[in-house]
Order: C-alpha cells, then sequence, then structure tokens
C-alpha cells in the first residue's frame, strides 16, 4: 500500500526545472500542465531545439519523484524520472538512428517544423536506436503555476549569459 495518493501530481504541474546530466548536457523542461509540457535544451547533440506543449504522460511514482514520457514528432522516445526531494532527474532518451546521424535538422523551434520532422521521421532510418541513459542534478526549480506560456518563449541561445541566476 503506498503511502502518497498516485494521482495527485500537484508537487510537479507549474513546475520550472533546469537540469544537467551527468554527461554534461543541460536540459529545461516546464511541466504547464498534467497532459504538455515545454522544454528547451541548452547544450548536446541537439542544443538549442526548443518545443512548446508537447504531449506527456505524468505519472507519480513516489512522494517527490515522477515520471514523464513522451514521444516527439522526430520519433524520439524520452522517459524522465524527476525526484524533487534528492533534486536527481534520471533520462532515457531514444533517438532514431536518422536523429544520431544528424541531429542538426532537428535544431530548430519544433512547433514552427512539425510536418518537416514528421517527413525526416518517415524517410528514417529509425533503426538502430542509439539509447542515453543518464542521472542528471536538478541545478534550478522553481514554481511559476500552470499553463504559462511565458516560461519557455526562446531558443537557449536567446537567454541571457547569466540564466537561470537572473530568474532567482
Amino acid at each position: 500500500m503506498t503511502t502518497f495518493d498516485k494521482h495527485d501530481l500537484r508537487g510537479l504541474l507549474g513546475k520550472h526545472l533546469v537540469y544537467t546530466y551527468d554527461n554534461g548536457w543541460n536540459y529545461e523542461i516546464y511541466v504547464k500542465n498534467a497532459q504538455t509540457l515545454d522544454y528547451r535544451i541548452h547544450s548536446g547533440i541537439v542544443g538549442n531545439r526548443w518545443v512548446k506543449d508537447q504531449r506527456v504522460y505524468i505519472a507519480r511514482v513516489g512522494r517527490d519523484s515522477y515520471k514523464i514520457s513522451w514521444t516527439e514528432p522526430t520519433g524520439t522516445d524520452v522517459s524522465l524520472i524527476v525526484n524533487l526531494g534528492d533534486r536527481l532527474f534520471h533520462g532515457t532518451i531514444f533517438f532514431p538512428c536518422w536523429v544520431i546521424n544528424d541531429p542538426q535538422k532537428t535544431v530548430c523551434f519544433q512547433n514552427e517544423h512539425i510536418p518537416q520532422m514528421e517527413a525526416y521521421r518517415a524517410a528514417g532510418p529509425a533503426y538502430p536506436t542509439e539509447v542515453i541513459d543518464e542521472f542528471a542534478t536538478i541545478t534550478f526549480v522553481r514554481d511559476c503555476g500552470e499553463n504559462d506560456d511565458s516560461i519557455i518563449n526562446c531558443a537557449a541561445s536567446e537567454l541571457p549569459a547569466n540564466f537561470p541566476d537572473n530568474l532567482r
């Protein structure tokens, strides 16, 4: 029997988080509501990519822990464990072969290029899939409330040099 309400997502909804994977890649998410998130990639093979209103599946898996999963129009699958209590992430990213072969094709504001991403995905190749399975440290967290389109609204390259310190 659990000691928490596994259907209560209030501890994660509206959270804005920046995290750095052990491999050095820096990411940012805003959990907009129970169905969508916005994200921005600061570094890594697809650094400077950003997305709004990505459809996600969220589950509470512990008192302060949540799982967020989604499939992108690129065919990339993502599954994140967010442990707010310990400020720890674990992410598994399943990149289709075409993204690994030419990651720059995805570096854009995805929402303006969804048909193109879907065409790249259809053209493939999808396999072999490259799996990135890494821990990450949450370096910044704040509660912004739900459905605020101003939280992630530009590419990482357009942010102030002192981001996210400028938000404190």
